[in-house]
């Protein structure tokens, strides 16, 4: 309760807790400049915020050398540690360790139902968008309507594609279930399923091929997405 205090006041300053969503979608390390640059505030400012973001094991930082002479810049990203906010107390995790890891115990069967659900959650969440959106979409339409999903399940994703819609680049630089992936790598291929789900609500005929996976060293799950519609 007194980590959760701690956090709640620290991100009770508007301008903090910007920052912190900032940095959030950077994707990579951040300096005080960067920062003060950004929000228009003085350097001596953007430290003070960076740094109570880092007293409450929300953000990590290290000094090294840009390579452009002078003295070493302090680098700042994100903490690896999981921040969750419950009022009353909930643990959300070790539920979901219960409820996966006695479906994996029952063998295939259960790695399949683990697959299947997936992929039935990543239709329903596309699906409930199309239905409030009530009209066809264009390429560019089911794009966004993907990148504004993915950043609403937390996956910090990026979009890109080629000039003829034939190919969806996909990456995503935050893992929602990264703490329970770390246990049981079987996870990797459930939530394969869930982002597959999700493109075949959109498009009629695609593949999804997984390209990098960030617990391989990469700083990003990264997937093509092949689609002949």
């Amino acid at each position: 309760m007194e980590q959760t205090l701690k956090i709640t006041n620290v991100l009770s300053d508007p301008t903090r807790f910007s920052i912190y969503q900032y940095i959030t979608k950077h994707h990579n390390e951040v300096t005080v400049q960067e920062v003060a640059d950004s929000f228009n505030i003085h350097p001596n400012v953007a430290r003070l915020h960076l740094s109570k973001l880092e007293d409450v094991n929300m953000l990590v930082s290290e000094t090294k050398k840009t390579g452009k002479g002078g003295r070493p810049s302090r680098l700042y990203r994100l903490s690896d540690d999981v921040v969750q906010l419950n009022f009353p107390y909930r643990d959300y995790q070790l539920l979901s360790e219960i409820a996966i890891g006695t479906l994996l115990s029952l063998g295939e069967v259960g790695k399949k139902a683990l697959l299947e659900t997936g992929q039935r959650f990543g239709k329903e969440i596309i699906e409930k968008e199309l239905k409030r959106n009530g009209q066809p979409l264009s390429f560019n339409d089911k794009l966004h309507l993907l990148k504004d999903a993915a950043s609403l399940l937390g996956f910090y994703p990026e979009f890109d594609t080629n000039s003829d819609h034939t190919k969806v680049y996909f990456k995503i630089f935050n893992c929602p279930f990264k703490e329970v992936v770390a246990q049981d790598r079987e996870l990797c291929k459930m939530h394969f399923s869930f982002l597959e789900g999700m493109f075949d609500s959109l498009f009629k005929n695609v593949q999804l091929i997984e390209e990098d996976n960030m617990f391989k060293g990469c700083s990003s799950c990264n997937y093509l997405a092949l689609i002949n519609d």
